[in-house]
């Protein structure tokens, strides 16, 4: 297994997995290119009960560690007063909402152009193309008619015969491996992946105290060629993919599944996924495939979006 532990080893590791030209030189779409229509179609051959799990967290209007800058959701007109807006014989409720959806709060998509290396986002475009007014390059407006295809999960606790992945044991490529041989499962060309590290269970054993920062658990470094070797079309996880905080992330390489991920791969990430339903579903039917829909806001120039996957078993 490859170790990857100085700045040199990382920066191969990124030129090794990169993706850049490989769909043409204005490609933004990254590896949902392999998301064929006939592995979208392939993937709904799956359902079988129809059974419908959402693998989104609830809108995190609450503030606490993992959630500093929490969610709006406020009434506009409610049912104590439904005719505030002077139209006779119309009542109504109405809302508002607003959200920062990047953190480790809430369920949303990585657009291609949210992280940069050396100034550069996917597919050698400069960063300078994300300016105030938002994103010239790389939005979310790419999957502005959704992603849906072949979902894999792959619960690395039931691996480790444990509740929850240790923050300070990163999953590695060897465990992905193993995962998918004991649930019996491939992971393959177009699939979008999902990978439990069970944040929630670890949570509820190991509350951040007092307002510290959160401690997810997260991939290691040896993960990102296991990915680029499947061209899978779309990773999600539970956590945010990277250990945080890293104790032993390499020096200007803070979160290397992103930097690889998005920058070098074009591999659009699913951060702060609730995957505890899902788990349960796939290990009561000993299926880990599924069709799996999700629908990103078209947000013009956006640099992701919250987002609600459904797997529809």
């Amino acid at each position: 297994m490859a170790s990857y532990k100085t700045k040199t080893d990382m920066r191969h590791l990124f030129d090794e997995v990169s993706n850049w030209g490989r769909w043409g030189a204005d490609d933004e779409s990254g590896t949902l290119n392999y998301l064929t229509p006939d592995r979208v179609a392939a993937g709904a051959r799956l359902v079988q009960s129809g059974r419908q799990i959402s693998c989104a967290r609830n809108f995190p209007v609450h503030p606490g560690p993992e959630n500093p800058t929490p969610a709006l959701h406020h009434m506009v007109m409610g049912g104590d007063d439904p005719c505030a807006h002077g139209v006779p014989g119309l009542e109504c409720s109405l809302d508002f909402i607003g959200i920062a959806y990047h953190g480790l709060a809430s369920s949303h998509i990585d657009a291609l152009c949210h992280v940069f290396v050396d100034g550069k986002m996917y597919n050698g475009v400069d960063a300078r193309e994300v300016r105030s007014t938002g994103a010239r390059r790389n939005s979310i407006m790419c999957v502005k008619d959704g992603i849906a295809g072949r979902g894999v999960l792959l619960d690395i606790p039931r691996l480790r015969g444990a509740s929850y992945v240790d923050p300070k044991e990163p999953v590695t490529g060897t465990e992905l491996s193993a995962a998918a041989r004991a649930q019996g499962v491939s992971v393959g060309e177009g699939d979008i992946l999902l990978v439990s590290v069970g944040r929630d269970a670890h949570r509820q054993q190991h509350p951040p105290a007092g307002g510290g920062y959160p401690t997810l658990a997260g991939l290691g470094p040896d993960c990102i060629p296991w990915l680029h070797e499947r061209k899978i079309a779309v990773l999600g996880s539970d956590a945010v993919h990277d250990p945080t905080p890293s104790s032993d992330s390499v020096e200007d390489w803070p979160i290397p599944v992103h930097m690889c991920g998005l920058v070098a791969m074009g591999l659009h990430l699913l951060d702060n996924l609730y995957l505890a339903d899902l788990e349960k579903a796939c290990a009561e039917t000993r299926r880990w495939e599924f069709f799996i829909a999700l629908a990103p806001l078209r947000i013009e120039k956006g640099t992701g979006s919250p987002v609600n996957p459904i797997a529809i078993l």
